[in-house]
C-alpha cells in the first residue's frame, strides 16, 4: 500500500525556496519603480503581465508590460518615492505573495511630501511576476499634488 500525497515530489523546501525567490524578484520590482527603471521592470515581468489597480481613478486592468509601462509612466515622473516592505504573507500556492508595503517621497510639482499605504497581491509564473492587483488609497497623491 502506498503512502503517496498529491504533493509528492513538492517538499516544503522546494516551495520555501520558490517563494524565497518570488519575493527576491519582489522586492527587486519595488527597487526599480522607486527610480523609474522600466528596463529593470521589464526583466523583471512577463510579457503578458496583469496589472489591476482597482483604487486608481479611473480603475485600471493592464494586460501587457507595454500598457502598465505606459499607464504608470507619468506617476513616476511627477513622483520620486521609494517602496518599503514591511510584511509579506506567503500564500498557500508558492506563487502568491502577498505584500505591505509604504512609500516615502516627494510630488515634484509642489515638493510636498507623498506617503502611502500598499497591498499587493504579487503573482508569479517561472520566477517573474505575471500578476499584480495593488490597493493603495489615492487620497494622498491628490494632497501632495495640491497647490495650498
Amino acid at each position: 500500500m502506498s503512502t503517496k500525497s498529491s504533493l509528492d515530489g513538492v517538499t516544503p523546501t522546494d516551495d520555501d525556496a520558490r517563494r524565497a525567490r518570488n519575493q527576491a524578484v519582489m522586492e527587486a520590482f519595488m527597487a526599480a519603480i522607486g527610480t523609474a527603471d522600466f528596463d529593470a521592470l521589464e526583466s523583471l515581468c512577463t510579457a503578458d503581465l496583469e496589472v489591476e489597480l482597482p483604487y486608481s481613478e479611473p480603475p485600471k486592468r493592464l494586460v501587457g508590460f507595454p500598457a502598465y509601462r505606459s499607464a504608470i509612466g507619468p506617476s513616476l515622473e511627477i513622483f520620486r518615492f521609494e517602496l518599503a516592505l514591511t510584511r509579506v504573507h506567503p500564500g498557500l500556492d508558492p506563487d502568491l505573495l502577498v505584500a505591505e508595503y509604504t512609500s516615502d517621497g516627494t510630488a515634484i510639482p509642489t515638493g510636498k511630501p507623498y506617503r502611502n499605504v500598499y497591498i499587493g497581491l504579487f503573482r508569479f509564473r517561472d520566477g517573474r511576476i505575471c500578476g499584480l492587483r495593488e490597493f493603495f488609497n489615492p487620497v494622498p497623491a491628490t494632497k501632495a499634488l495640491s497647490r495650498d
